[in-house]
């Protein structure tokens, strides 16, 4: 990558902006200028980038003027309203948040799964990251789904407070320490206490008593792996401050042994196999933290069906959920559209 581009960073200073700024150091994506942008609440406030400090800019709808890659870290309400205006200031748009997710004109993209469909992106100046479950779900099941066909997915996520963002990480934080002290604990972001609770709600509830993050795990799995595959899901919030876990129970047109898929997921971009129950070897959030791959394990039979297999998924829902996703889509954009 030989040319260099102006990047700005809408929500800079939130949970994933400040991960896309570390995503972006890390890598060495080629950045002529940053530009930092947030709501007027966190204008004024100082990051570094490259050992270099940077003023973050309140956004408005001429922040855009000059830049060649927005990477939106701000919310739906803010990618809605100002994503359609960055790309018709010939910004390429790369958004986190739903608003865009299942608009057909705008590609959800995860590079190790569906890199092709990237070319979709002039329609519309946009491209969405799926919500963090999906992205860890797609690059563990894309290659055995190549292999076998996935009909059918039973799915349960224990999804980490930091998808809510620094809220809902400082309150985690709080109420565990006021709890160990004996005091009682404030609930402020989420509708009961998190701390040492687990909560079978992600998101609000349709009329049909699924949350929207559950629907998101259904229609997003099948717009990125382009597949007809029957999905149902449980979406559980658990006092974990980093990375998303799930319970993953596959069915398949043709028979996938454990030994098969094991092989397959070994040899996979993005996938880190952790499987050695003998020697308590499986993935766990602890590890996943920090990290950007997605690592995968408890891989096991299903015996109550004849193609069927348990895997167990984990990976950290603010990098490869989010962050990493975003620059890594920016980065192909780089290598394929933009030189």
């Amino acid at each position: 990558m030989s040319k260099k581009f102006t990047v700005a960073v809408v929500g800079a200073t939130g949970a994933v902006g400040t991960q896309i700024l570390e995503c972006l150091e890390g890598r060495n994506f080629p950045v002529q200028e940053i530009k930092l942008l947030a709501t007027a609440s966190n204008a004024g406030d100082i990051l570094e980038f490259h050992g270099q400090p940077v003023t973050v800019e309140e956004v408005k709808q001429d922040s855009f003027e000059g830049v060649d890659i927005a990477l939106f870290a701000a919310g739906p309400a803010i990618a809605s309203q100002l994503a359609p205006v960055a790309a018709g200031a010939g910004t390429v748009c790369i958004d986190c948040s739903s608003a865009w997710r299942m608009d057909a004109d705008v590609p959800l993209i995860i590079p190790e799964v569906n890199p092709d469909a990237l070319a979709g992106y002039r329609k519309k100046g946009i491209v969405s990251s799926p919500t963090a479950s999906v992205v860890q779900l797609a690059v563990a099941l894309k290659p055995l789904h190549d292999f076998a066909g996935i009909k059918r997915m039973v799915v349960s996520t224990y999804e980490a407070v930091s998808s809510t963002g620094n809220r809902a990480i400082d309150e985690l934080r709080v109420q565990t320490g006021e709890l160990l002290n004996g005091r009682p604990a404030k609930v402020d972001v989420y509708p009961h206490r998190i701390a040492f609770n687990c909560l079978p709600q992600v998101d609000a509830f349709n009329d049909d008593g699924y949350t929207r993050e559950e629907q998101k795990v259904i229609d997003e799995t099948a717009k990125v792996m382009a597949a007809t595959i029957k999905t149902t899901a449980t979406c559980i919030r658990v006092p974990v401050f980093y990375a998303h876990s799930a319970s993953v129970n596959i069915e398949t047109g043709k028979k996938l042994t454990p030994e098969k898929a094991r092989e397959l997921l070994k040899g996979a971009a993005g996938v880190v196999l952790v499987d050695d129950p003998a020697e308590s070897e499986y993935p766990m959030c602890m590890d996943a933290a920090g990290q950007d791959e997605v690592f995968v394990g408890r891989i096991r039979e299903d015996k109550s069906i004849a193609n069927g297999l348990n895997l167990w998924v984990v990976s950290d829902n603010l990098r490869k959920g989010a962050a990493t996703n975003a620059v890594q889509i920016a980065e192909l954009l780089v290598e394929k559209y933009l030189q």
